[in-house]
Parts: C-alpha cells; structure tokens; sequence
C-alpha cells in the first residue's frame, strides 16, 4: 500500500526495543561508581537511607516509598547504615555506595523502554515508538538524575509505568470486565499509588488517570446500548482500583515507614512531669512542625537593630536549643536542692545554657518584621537587666497555681516592661541569620490568643531529683501520626521558599528552553544537570507545532474532509492529545507553586514531551505518503530516520560529559576544553 511503513523487517520491532534497552542499560551503569563522593541530594536520601535501616526516627517532607526502597537496596548491598552523608564532596571511601546507587540506574534504564511502550500502545508505530525512544536515551539531564541516590528515578519510572498501565487499560476499552481489563485497571491504580508515595507531585498523575477516566465513564453513559447496571458497575470497579486500591496501598506504605522507625524518641523515655526553677529546657513553637527556641553567639547586623546576639528558631535538635529557667529576681544557688515548680502567671527569666545570656527585648523593631519588637540575647553569664523579665502564661489555665507540665501544657511568654508576647514568624532571616526563623515580640499579645505562633511547649526538661514519668502514653496513634505527618509535609513544603542568592534554583519557564542547570558534582572535575539541547530544543519546537497541527486536522474531521485510511488521524489525535495532556499536567502547575524549583522537577514532565515530539514527527512523515510513491517514500523515511540518529548520537557524545565528568577550567578560562559547550551564558560550566 503506499505510504506503507513497514519498510523494515517484521521482527523490527524486537530488535529496535531489545537495542534501545540495551543502550540504556549502558549508558545508565556506564561509570555509575564516579564520583566516589557523595552528589549534591545523595547526601538527603542516603542519610535517610541510614535512618532507616538504623531504625531512628526522622523527619521529611516527602512520602517514603522511594526512601524506603533506597534503604532496602543499601541493607541487601551490605550497607549498614554508618556513613552520616554529612554533604556533598564527602568521599564514600569503604562504604558499598554502589548498592543504591543501581536501582536509580536500572529504574533509569528501564523508562527507555517504557517511553517505548506507551508510544506503540497509544499509536501502534514503531516509528514514533523509536523516535520517542531515542529522544529520552540520547537526554544526558535524565542520564545525569539517574545514576544517583535520589528519588527522581523512582518518581519518573512509577509515572510512565501509570501512563502505560492507563493507555493498556483504554485498549481494552471494548472488552470490559475481562481477566486482562481488570489487571490493567488494577495496575492503574498500583501505579499511581506507588508514584504519590515517591513524591507529592504524583499527584499531576493522578490528575492525568482521573481526567481520561471521567472521559471514559461520560462515554459510557452516553452509549445508550449500555444499561443502568453497566454504568454503575464501570463506575464502581473504577472507584475500587482507582480510590479505594490506591489509598490502601498509600497508608500502608506509611505503615511500613512507622514501624520501621522506632518512633519519635520523646515518646519512648522518661522526663519530670513539671517544670521547676533551674531545669534546663528546650523550647518547642506549638505549631505542627514547630522549631525550636534557639540562640548562638552571632549577633544581628547593626543594620536592622541594636547588635545584640541572635535569638531564632531552628528546626533541628542542637546544643544551641537548651535554655535554663531562673526566677525573675535572683539566680539559683550552687547546689541548692529545693525543689520550686513554675507555676501560670510566675515572672522568669530564660538563660541561653551556651552563651549564658539572657532572652531579652526591648522597643526596637525586629529585623524583617518591622511592626513587632527584636528578642536578643543580652547580659553576662545570666545577668543583664530588667528587660529579661518575662511572664510565663498557661493556655487556659484553671488558676494561677496551675503548674506547667512537659509536652503537654502550652505556654506563652509576655515581656513584663514592653507587654510584647514572644512569637515565632513565618519568616526566614538572610545569610547573616543562618537562614533561620525570625523571632519577634508581638505588641499586641490579647489578638494573638489562638494563633500558635504565640504558644510554646516545653519539650526536653532536664534537672536532678524531679520526679519522672514515662512519655509513652503520650505517643499518637497510627492515624494522628499519618494525619500530622502530612500537615506537616505540605506546611514545610510550602515554606520552602527560593532565596534569591541561590545559583541552583530556577523557574519553569526556564526549564523547556534548558536555559539553566544544576550543578551536581564539582571537585576535580564537574558534573552538571543540563539536559541535551539538540533534544530539548526539538522537543521545545514540536511542543509550539503541535497545537496549530491538531487544530488543522480537527478542523479537517468536523468539516469531514477524507484522510488517507494509513494516516490513522483519528488514533494520531487520541496518542497525541493524550500525551500533551500529561506534558501539561507535568509541568504547567509549577507556574503557581511559590516553593523553592530546581530544574530536575521537568524530568516527568520532559518525558512526555519526547513522546510527543516522536508521534507528532511520525504523523507528519506519513502526511508526506500523500504526494510521493511509496518506494521513493520508504527510502526517504529510512534516510531522514538514519540522520536523525546520527544527530542524536552525535549530539549525545558532544553533550554526555555533563553526566560523565567535565575534566579542565571553567568555560572562560585560559586553556578550557568546554569553551565550545557553552552554547549559552547562562550554562554554569
């Protein structure tokens, strides 16, 4: 037939998959043990990997699937958890890195080819099946965001092994209820469980199975051929594989991750029940995920306010954290073994046990929020003045001889002089704060009584001969855990704001231009996250053509225009429309996330648009079997698919040092070898 294009072999389509699984498989383990140092999130992910198999508890802001997979192929690599992962450029030395290092590598591999197999379920052309293939393998960004110890390959492998799942489940559209439509249905839903428990950004695929199957659903509603009890059914079997399996398998993920970690150790030790004069505390804000009351010897910058030393908040347990409580008007004896509890309405003062000032404000305006008072440290080995005297205040206390009891008992603090109330901001100081929380006193205290930026909780609680009590039965259940847990995520998730300084973050808008990367690795030689332009840029140009080409061909259909039967426009359209959805689903809400980006989160996201680029390619090809024989078609389509790989495989033995190692000075510098690679100011290489 003309325009045929099956102008190669019939077993081309196992050769074409095995080679480009092959080629993965090497480029992906191709120097996986370079560096022999930790790479930029490694030093995350692989201490988290330590948790776990250690079994001590911690805190994170994604779901732990992938972590707990990491963990589980460093435990069966010999791993035993000692290497703290203190930054990047540690070097591993002994250390069996490479055992977590292989599943990101072979998950890696694997999306070549899955990339393949959602193109040939959605349009059954090799051609675009091989395009699409060769576009994400010649990619030296996700080679580069796979031979690490990080969540991107598992974030990436579960989204393509949803997509795929979904295209197979639609092609069993017309045989409902079989053995292989309920495996795919089943698989569907796996899939996108196991792709939320990765990252929260699994949820875009979720939008992505949701959207095709109120489609679905509609479509069945609408065939009046299908009964009230069919509909029902179909709706009912997608609710338990696509909502109920899901959920399940979400919770029981975080059920593995509690019980693999023995729980928050304030919960599994004994401390006084209350607080007395003279304990040394720690000082927790009441918000969920709350910092610490922490102070160091840095002082505040004498442009925002008197240079007294720095008062913040701090998230992580540090020496820094401990303070002593002491009565407002003398200090405590030497030896002295009275025992006198802090009772609501008691005056104190609060002595940083590090540096022996006092927690001290005064009428100057803190350093960003303006309209509240600074909080400092002040004074001389626990004296200073009358302005670190500060009324303790029980959250709904019963009378003034209620006591303030640890982890229980909500407290606030109100400056006796200036009235201010101690808060804790939202508000992340500059480099000269350690990018720390700001704290303030409030001046106006009585609007603030439910907001838990004003209350504190005493956590630690340390002094000789108090009467103790285990903190066991103060441990949350499984759903208080699982559901504070996520409070927190998404509350630090949404905190994590970009700084302004930072080279690594960028935009979305960059990230389709590859108009800036990350830099990974940098000692003697330099690894950096920048994906291939020859792909990025090609991608780019069919991501612009793609809608004017659909628009035409749409138009062509309503007005009933005939189309050459090979053309197959109307499974074009559905392959095409499919994976531009999931492109945008990827990619576009990131415009409205006010978190801190980086350009590794459009890996999903780009590649979908490799499989858009090979079908909307494909299609057009074949629209030139309209005016050309079909030999002198099928030799033209094998020449332009030769220089396409040629291209590619050029391009990608310019470009892999960015994944493999960029050895020599800086592009710039006298004697660099990658003068040449810079084809963009902004690449920092």
């Amino acid at each position: 037939m003309k325009g045929e294009l099956n102008f190669f072999p019939t077993n081309r389509w196992w050769f074409s998959f095995l080679a480009l699984t092959a080629a993965a498989f090497w480029t992906r383990f191709y120097k996986l043990d370079k560096p022999e140092y930790v790479c930029w999130d490694e030093t995350h992910f692989g201490k988290h990997a330590s948790y776990y198999i250690n079994h001590t508890y911690f805190f994170d802001v994604h779901p732990p699937l992938a972590k707990m997979l990491i963990a589980l192929s460093g435990s069966l690599s010999g791993y035993n958890g000692s290497f703290p992962f203190v930054k990047p450029g540690d070097a591993y030395n002994d250390i069996p890195y490479l055992g977590m290092r292989i599943p990101s590598a072979l998950l890696g591999a694997l999306l070549i080819p899955l990339v393949y197999l959602n193109v040939w379920t959605a349009t059954q052309s090799l051609m675009a099946a091989e395009l699409s293939s060769l576009l994400a393998l010649f990619d030296t960004g996700t080679l580069t965001l796979t031979q690490f110890i990080l969540l991107d390959p598992y974030l990436m492998f579960f989204v393509l092994c949803s997509s795929y799942s979904l295209l197979m489940f639609k092609s069993t559209f017309d045989r409902p209820f079989t053995p292989e439509w309920w495996f795919w249905l089943s698989a569907t839903g796996v899939s996108i469980a196991c792709t939320a428990s990765v990252k929260f950004v699994g949820l875009f695929t979720i939008a992505l199975v949701g959207i095709y199957t109120i489609k679905e659903l509609w479509e069945i509603y609408c065939n009046l051929s299908n009964s009230m009890a069919q509909i029902v059914r179909h709706f009912v079997a997608r609710v338990l594989c696509l909502i109920l399996l899901p959920v399940v398998l979400y919770v029981a993920f975080f059920a593995i991750h509690f019980q693999l970690l023995e729980g928050n150790t304030l919960h599994n030790r004994s401390l006084p029940r209350h607080l007395a004069y003279g304990a040394a505390v720690t000082i927790k804000n009441s918000r969920l995920g709350g910092a610490y009351l922490h102070s160091h010897w840095h002082l505040y910058p004498k442009e925002v306010g008197p240079e007294q030393q720095q008062i913040t908040t701090y998230g992580y347990k540090d020496e820094n954290n401990w303070w002593k409580i002491k009565r407002w008007d003398y200090d405590p004896i030497p030896n002295d073994t009275t025992i006198e509890y802090v009772r609501h309405g008691d005056l104190v003062r609060l002595e940083h046990v590090t540096t022996t000032r006092n927690m001290h404000s005064h009428k100057e305006p803190a350093p960003v929020t303006k309209s509240h008072y600074q909080v400092s440290g002040y004074g001389t080995n626990g004296t200073g003045d009358e302005n670190d005297v500060w009324r303790i205040e029980v959250f709904e206390a019963a009378s003034n001889d209620t006591q303030i009891e640890t982890l229980t008992s909500k407290i606030r603090l109100i400056h006796y002089n200036v009235k201010c109330g101690l808060y804790a901001t939202r508000y992340m100081l500059p480099k000269w704060g350690w990018e720390q929380m700001e704290v303030t006193c409030d001046p106006s205290p009585s609007s603030r009584k439910r907001d838990p930026g004003e209350w504190w909780i005493i956590e630690d609680n340390h002094k000789e001969g108090l009467p103790q009590i285990h903190t066991g039965h103060l441990a949350p259940g499984f759903a208080a855990k699982f559901i504070e847990s996520h409070v927190i995520m998404f509350d630090v998730n949404g905190n994590l704001k970009p700084k302004i300084d930072d080279p690594l973050t960028s935009r979305p808008w960059h990230w389709p231009l590859n108009y800036q990367g990350q830099v990974f690795f940098s000692m003697d030689y330099k690894i950096y996250l920048l994906g291939n332009p020859v792909v990025f840029w090609a991608n780019l140009a069919m991501l612009i053509l793609y809608p004017c080409v659909a628009l035409v061909f749409h138009a062509r259909q309503a007005r009933g225009v005939p189309e050459p039967e090979e053309l197959a426009v109307s499974r074009w359209l559905d392959a095409s429309t499919f994976f531009y959805v999931a492109w945008a689903l990827h990619y576009v809400p990131f415009y409205y996330m006010g978190r801190v980006l980086y350009f590794h989160h459009y890996f999903p996201a780009f590649l979908f648009s490799c499989m858009v680029s090979g079908v909307l390619v494909d299609f057009l090809l074949r629209n030139l079997s309209r005016w050309m024989s079909a030999v002198n078609f099928s030799s033209l389509l094998q020449s332009l698919f030769i220089a396409i790989f040629g291209i590619l495989v050029f391009s990608f033995y310019v470009f892999c040092p960015f994944s493999y190692g960029l050895y020599g000075p800086r592009a710039g510098e006298p004697n660099s070898t990658v003068n040449s690679l810079k084809w963009l100011e902004s690449w920092d290489i």
